[in-house]
């Protein structure tokens, strides 16, 4: 592709860049639940930008979204999750909300009119740094653990084949054997393509469910504009696709099964593919060999499907309006048989082990393996798990044998079984491998997406949290060992109106008030409501919102303008007379802070600021905010925009970005934190707010990708600012406003990193042995970037 196009595409991308990170993030909210339309992705994208060449577009955003690798170190070998011996309860105490001893005479050495490039000279003084990371089993480079598994494949040697919707670094399709990451499936990402939930493998050839929409080149074969195929497409075992005659698609290794709804359940046996067929109500079945479809038979809301030592089918049959799920019996010319198993509660996925017993992942409360005699007449003989999953024992604790979000389930010939969780509302990837007496025999993590992390400030960084999951950290431990995932803080069952079951929820701010920990979550990449929880143990129970406008999820809240939720009977579910409407609607505020006290604030484009005065804990330990104790301030010189927001009470220090007459929004870009940064000393004193330090953050919207900064914050005597595209660190003395160094993603995680999506995108923390810890949002390839600065 020749520069000129290149620059054309570039340009236009930059008009488009809002509704496309729109439709990144309607990808990322439709991951919500089972009944996710995967290919409405494709729909939407056609209907935002109709009449350009969007597969460019797409093609371009894709491969935009990843800083490439300089460095071609091998990455480091795999995190083992032992856990150090660390007692969390008597770790020393850290303030990180202590604010920089300030000269408030000094302004920035900076140069105002010139916007620096992607690599800025910084001072001698820099220090040397180190970059690790969090969530993910890998580092990068070719090994990663995706960000989803919707279903998996087992063959019989052990090698497990994944399937998913989507992964952003394009493993839809991944391929894993005795814990590590060997391969993934070609050419399911871009131009239209995606992957499913299906997935089955012979020795010849993989049978992935996927999608095409209309997205690809002119001339090609692509579907028609207004209509997806709900394919599946054949790939050999290297990951390659594999063309057959009469196939469609660009290379002919496309079966259209339907124009109308995805592939839900996928089986191989003898030359034989069965097919579920959603929206047909059918399975239909074809020859591996000539995919020419031989005979179909009529089931009724098909899902997945397994294949007993009779090769007869045992077929998921999904809830159908009232009709609870079931697993149906058929023979392989589809003649119904005895023998529908209907006491399962949630089934998602099942398999036939070595003995030929069919084991169903029940993903109900049991969140158990059932395992049953089908021999005969159907009959439970076992279950393999804890009962109750992730929430027996001590709820939300980590297990080798608890179990949260079952989506797979496989055995190999020797007996061992396999098992995927995908948490709730797409939380992660935990696929594990146990032997045939239950012994955990790996794990591979891929649990971080549209995330980032934050440490809590009464453990000096031992304990930090993303937005589902507890991580204790060992710091004697080299890069990406640190962590071990200690519990997964979300409970479906117990708080089902939990925002994180209905929303996008992104970072977590995690304090200490009162001597209690407290996490308060910005929901949505938009920062639209800001979510609060208290702990029991490791649940996070929810206790607040602010919103605003009707939701969804909810009920009984108020429908106009802004509103508080305050969970009053601590049940973790809001009821009428526990909310307090606040006034107008606050819309665009992309800036929210909680203080070291509690108190709240938000930052609004609109051009104020307000004030939630914490008010003390209730008897459930639900931090209290009150219409009545809020104060609206005006938007201070020398600000036009208002965007990002940092106090510190014990030193009354307030910290604003956003856009200034100086340095306006040139091209109109939207969700960032701005051009400058601007410190304000006695800030409660309310008069003469006049800046004592501006400091002129890195921007250049002239590039392509763009040079702007999306997340700033905020620890010790330092600044961090973390630029979206290139995902580029910059650090400022918050004394002097000088830029001192600038971080990059280092070997440890092969030089890349995606883009910073989130408006809290970097975390920073100072450890009370000097070191800072730089958590930063690495929405590629699943996982939370972690630089260490010495002191």
């Amino acid at each position: 592709m020749n520069n000129r196009l290149m620059r054309q595409i570039g340009n236009f991308y930059q008009k488009q860049h809002r509704k496309i990170q729109i439709f990144n993030q309607r990808i990322k909210n439709l991951f919500r639940t089972d009944n996710f339309q995967h290919y409405k992705i494709f729909k939407f994208l056609l209907g935002l930008i109709a009449g350009v060449t969007t597969a460019t577009v797409i093609a371009i955003y894709l491969t935009g979204r990843v800083t490439p690798s300089t460095n071609t170190s091998t990455a480091p070998t795999a995190n083992t999750y032992t856990a150090p011996s660390i007692n969390t309860s008597t770790a020393p105490s850290s303030n990180t909300s202590t604010a920089p001893n300030i000269n408030t005479n000094t302004t920035p050495s900076i140069n105002t009119d010139t916007a620096p490039a992607t690599s800025i000279k910084t001072a001698s003084t820099t220090n040397a740094y180190t970059t690790s990371w969090l969530g993910n089993t890998f580092g990068g480079g070719d090994k990663w653990v995706q960000i989803q598994v919707s279903g998996i494949y087992v063959a019989p040697d052990g090698t497990v084949y994944t399937n998913s919707p989507w992964d952003e670094a394009a493993r839809e399709v991944g391929i894993y054997k005795d814990g590590d990451a060997i391969g993934k499936a070609d050419d399911l990402h871009g131009w239209g393509r995606g992957g499913g939930s299906a997935i089955a493998v012979d020795q010849k050839y993989m049978y992935v469910a996927m999608g095409q929409s209309p997205e690809g080149k002119a001339g090609e074969d692509y579907p028609p504009k207004g209509t997806n195929w709900y394919c599946v497409r054949r790939y050999k075992l290297s990951g390659k696709p594999a063309p057959f005659p009469g196939g469609r698609g660009w290379d002919k290794s496309m079966l259209i099964v339907s124009t109308k709804d995805k592939v839900t359940g996928l089986a191989v046996s003898d030359g034989r593919l069965y097919v579920s067929d959603k929206a047909a109500g059918q399975v239909r079945v074809y020859d591996t060999a000539t995919m020419k479809e031989l005979r179909k038979f009529a089931v009724s809301n098909p899902g997945n499907i397994a294949i007993d030592k009779q090769k007869n089918l045992w077929i998921i049959q999904n809830k159908n309006g009232k009709a609870p799920a079931k697993i149906v019996h058929y023979s392989p010319t589809g003649k119904q048989l005895p023998g529908a198993i209907a006491d399962i509660g949630e089934p998602t996925a099942i398999a036939v082990d070595n003995q030929g017993r069919l084991l169903v992942a029940d993903n109900g409360p049991r969140q158990q393996v059932l395992i049953y005699d089908i021999k005969s007449k159907p009959k439970q003989v076992g279950t393999f798990g804890t009962k109750g999953g992730i929430y027996a024992d001590k709820p939300g604790e980590i297990g080798a044998l608890k179990f949260y979000g079952l989506s797979g389930i496989g055995t190999d010939a020797a007996g061992n079984i396999y098992i995927s969780n995908d948490g709730f509302n797409r939380s992660g990837v935990d696929l594990r491998k146990f032997s045939p007496s239950g012994q955990l025999q790996w794990q591979l993590l891929g649990l971080q997406f549209v995330d980032n992390a934050d440490a809590d400030p009464s453990t000096d960084g031992v304990d930090v949290f993303t937005k589902d999951e507890h991580f204790v950290m060992d710091y004697s431990k080299g890069s990406g060992k640190e962590w071990q995932y200690k519990g997964y803080t979300l409970d479906k069952f117990r708080y089902p109106s939990d925002g994180r079951l209905h929303t996008m929820p992104t970072a977590p701010f995690v304090r200490r008030i009162q001597g209690k920990r407290l996490m308060y979550i910005s929901s949505e990449m938009m920062s639209e409501r800001l979510l609060t929880y208290r702990f029991d143990g490791e649940i996070a129970v929810p206790c607040g919102i602010f919103g605003k406008g009707k939701e969804k999820w909810l009920a009984d809240e108020p429908t106009k303008g802004s509103w508080i939720w305050v969970d009053v009977n601590g049940d973790g579910s809001p009821q009428a007379k526990e909310y307090q409407a606040t006034g107008e609607k606050d819309d665009t505020v992309w800036g929210w802070e909680i203080d070291s006290k509690g108190d709240v604030w938000q930052a609004a484009e609109a051009g104020y600021i307000k004030h939630y005065r914490f008010q003390g804990l209730n008897a459930h330990g639900c931090p209290r905010y009150s219409r009545t104790a809020v104060e609206k301030i005006p938007m201070p010189k020398p600000f036009k925009v208002l965007t990002r927001i940092k106090y510190f009470p014990e030193q009354d220090v307030m910290y604003l970005s956003g856009y200034t007459s100086d340095r306006p929004n040139i091209d109109g870009d939207w969700g960032l934190a701005g051009t400058e940064v601007v410190r304000y000393d006695n800030w409660s004193k309310g008069k003469n707010r006049n800046p004592s330090l501006r400091i002129v953050l890195p921007y250049n919207p002239s590039l392509n990708p763009k040079l702007h900064i999306k997340a700033i914050d905020i620890a010790g005597n330092r600044l961090f600012a973390a630029d979206s595209k290139h995902a580029n660190v910059f650090i400022y003395d918050t004394t002097t406003g000088k830029l001192v160094q600038q971080l990059k993603p280092g070997p440890e995680v092969a030089g890349e990193t995606g883009w910073v999506d989130i408006p809290y995108g970097v975390r920073a923390f100072r450890r009370s042995n000097g070191e800072y810890l730089v958590f930063v949002e690495e929405v590629h390839k699943a996982k939370v970037i972690m630089y260490r600065l010495p002191a």
